[in-house]
């Protein structure tokens, strides 16, 4: 998948501090010439807010440009308010140098055993040089997409299809190690309370019997010497006299 470049234009041609001090330049002249009865003040402010009004610019936090003077190259601006030479001064598309996330499907790509596999994957990259991905590549966001479709198709292309499975039943392996891991170090623990505690034990003995025994047309053999390491014995003889009584 091919993303549009997240790069932004300056598609308004002013900004809200520009507008502001036209504005005020406007106000002002008006009322300086107001005051002295003379056009030029009025005059003098509108050229000033005019100006203001092109050339001041804004330049967001996460944001870098690049301005051009006559066409030739000036250096970065940003973040923050910058100010342009209207007419003479040009600014290139605003560069996010924030981190993206760009989708990446290697549609049908062969491994080294020709056979057809489908991988999908996701980037997350960022715009280290604002400098060189302004003057040096004319869609870096394409590119970086394409880049990364190529050299996910070589990575596959490398490797026969067996090998990509075993790697997949590696993984696996691994998450079903770690679990049995966490259980026997719980195991462990239980033990110690149990060792310590004998009628918990007993307890957990027993509720693990009616666990087994609570379904109807279950059937649970006992041994006899667990019935008596648990004491059941004693228990149902003393449940049972309890109810004849």
């Amino acid at each position: 998948m091919i993303v549009a470049p997240s790069t932004r234009m300056q598609s308004v041609p002013v900004s809200g501090p520009g507008t502001v001090l036209f504005v005020i330049f406007m106000l002002g002249g008006v009322a300086g010439a107001a005051v002295l009865r003379n056009p030029i003040p009025a005059f003098a402010g509108a050229l000033l807010g005019f100006y203001c009004l092109f050339s001041v610019k804004v330049v967001n936090q996460w944001e870098k440009v690049a301005l051009l003077r006559l066409g030739k190259y000036r250096g970065l601006r940003g973040p923050g308010m910058i100010w342009i030479i209207p007419v003479v001064d040009t600014l290139s598309a605003y560069v996010d140098q924030r981190i993206r996330v760009t989708d990446v499907s290697a549609e049908s790509a062969l491994t080294r055993d020709t056979v057809p596999v489908n991988v999908d994957a996701i980037i997350f990259w960022v715009v280290w040089n604002a400098e060189k991905s302004i003057l040096e590549v004319a869609n870096f966001a394409e590119a970086v997409s394409l880049g990364a479709q190529t050299a996910l198709r070589e990575c596959i292309g490398r490797h026969e299809l067996a090998q990509l499975l075993t790697e997949r039943e590696r993984q696996a392996r691994i998450i079903l190690g770690d679990a049995e891991t966490q259980i026997s170090n719980k195991f462990a623990e239980a033990a110690l309370v149990y060792r310590d505690n004998p009628v918990a034990l007993h307890l957990r003995a027993m509720n693990m019997l009616y666990e087994a025994i609570k379904e109807k047309g279950s059937m649970v053999i006992v041994p006899s010497s667990a019935v008596e390491t648990m004491g059941l014995g004693g228990m149902l003889a003393t449940t049972t006299l309890a109810k004849n009584q």
